[in-house]
């Protein structure tokens, strides 16, 4: 993963070079800036997903909600299936809080007992969002379900204007394979500046 960041990076800093210098541009220079141009734009969405994972392995909220959409906020979701109208919507004023935040909420309905997930944010993120080293996962997908199990995949149909990485640990031979965990990252567009909507958390579901 960090070398992927650091191709892109160095790739990013010749972009710059070429673009800053003055003399006169040839038909070759040209195609350069233009490869490294779709380059950049093709893998922004990936940069910033990257950039969250960081901030929510460092619990840095301040930084998070930065990058948290400021008119849609972010949606927490616990398992695959986006809940639209009941998943909880956190205002970028809300997640720049969460430091302090011990309000217990209720997030939804465990699977299996359907018992209602009564947490504060720290228990929430716990349980449904830092569970694994996500910013370590061995397995990264763009725009590309990896984890599947018996929820119903719906981040497609439920955010079809935006883009999203998935990270993603597989299950071990000893659980044949259905202990695998998985944290997608939902980003939309806007502007020039890719913004955090969602955050899914992925596990298998009876």
């Amino acid at each position: 993963m960090k070398t992927i960041t650091r191709l892109i990076a160095v790739g990013l800093l010749l972009l710059g070079l070429l673009v800053g210098c003055t003399a006169p541009a040839n038909k070759e220079l040209e195609e350069e800036v233009a490869v490294w141009r779709k380059l950049a734009e093709s893998q922004e969405p990936l940069l910033s997903a990257l950039r969250a994972i960081e901030l929510i392995k460092a619990k840095d909220w301040a930084g998070l909600a930065t990058m948290v959409h400021p008119e849609a906020g972010v949606r927490f979701s616990p398992y695959p299936h986006v809940e639209m109208d009941s998943d909880k919507v956190f205002t970028n004023q809300q997640v720049a809080a969460l430091a302090s935040d011990t309000t217990e909420y209720e997030w939804g309905a465990y699977d299996g007992s359907g018992d209602p997930i009564r947490l504060t944010f720290d228990g929430y993120y716990q349980r449904f969002i830092y569970d694994k080293d996500f910013a370590q996962a061995p397995m990264i997908g763009r725009d590309q379900i990896i984890g599947v199990g018996n929820a119903i995949e719906n981040v497609k149909a439920a955010y079809p204007n935006a883009r999203f990485i998935e990270f993603h640990f597989p299950g071990t031979e000893e659980y044949n394979g259905i202990d695998w965990r998985s944290l997608k990252l939902v980003l939309q567009q806007q502007g020039d500046t890719w913004y955090l909507i969602g955050i899914i958390h992925g596990e298998w579901t009876i």
